[in-house]
């Protein structure tokens, strides 16, 4: 695949730190394809739900110092992604801009709301009630979500509604994400800009 055919909504961005070594591979346009491992068995299975209820297809290879705690793995994969999702939509038509979702997982409820503003922020209200889900710290979900947001660009709301298993909170949140992020990028209808102002911004 040419990163330079038209309309390709496409990027590969590697980044190296002292803690991290991360590879993103994005296409906005795919939705079958979800190769990923970071060495944190539960993050790479939200990632996962992510990706698939997002339908894009993605490559994640993180190395980090695990050895120390999962802190700069979490945070520097969501850094990576949201530059990744920053550089495909630089290539893209005009899009929808908004997605939004409400999304249970068995007992839990969670709203995500988003914008890709070109202003990246978190307006985060999780609680949970364990430090560590497997081997992924639950503070961590804030931090992946905060540089993300952070990134891409996106204003980017989510907030608990109900729940009460760890788990099924932080699913129903990847899930969401991925959902409200399907909607906001498709490529939108409405002729010119996506904002009054004339740009995305």
């Amino acid at each position: 695949m040419s990163k330079e055919a038209p309309g390709v909504r496409y990027a590969e961005i590697y980044r190296e730190t002292a803690e991290t070594r991360i590879q993103v591979v994005l296409d906005l346009d795919g939705g079958t394809r979800r190769d990923i491992s970071t060495g944190i068995g539960f993050f790479d299975h939200m990632l996962a739900q992510l990706a698939f209820h997002g339908q894009f297809d993605i490559g994640i290879s993180a190395e980090g110092d695990l050895e120390i705690d999962d802190h700069h793995t979490v945070e520097d994969v969501g850094i990576v992604l949201g530059k990744a999702l920053a550089q495909a939509l630089d290539q893209s038509d005009p899009i929808v801009r908004y997605g939004n979702s409400i999304t249970p997982m068995d007992e839990s409820l969670v709203m995500v709301a988003l914008d890709f503003s070109g202003r990246g922020g978190l307006f985060y209200d999780v609680e949970f009630t364990r430090e560590m889900i497997g081997e992924m710290s639950t503070e961590c979900v804030r931090e992946f979500f905060r540089a993300l947001a952070s990134h891409a660009g996106i204003t980017l709301h989510i907030r608990k509604i109900a729940g009460e298993n760890n788990h099924h909170i932080a699913e129903a949140m990847f899930k969401g994400f991925g959902l409200a992020m399907h909607e906001a990028t498709r490529r939108s209808e409405r002729r010119g800009s996506s904002s009054t102002k004339g740009s995305r911004d």
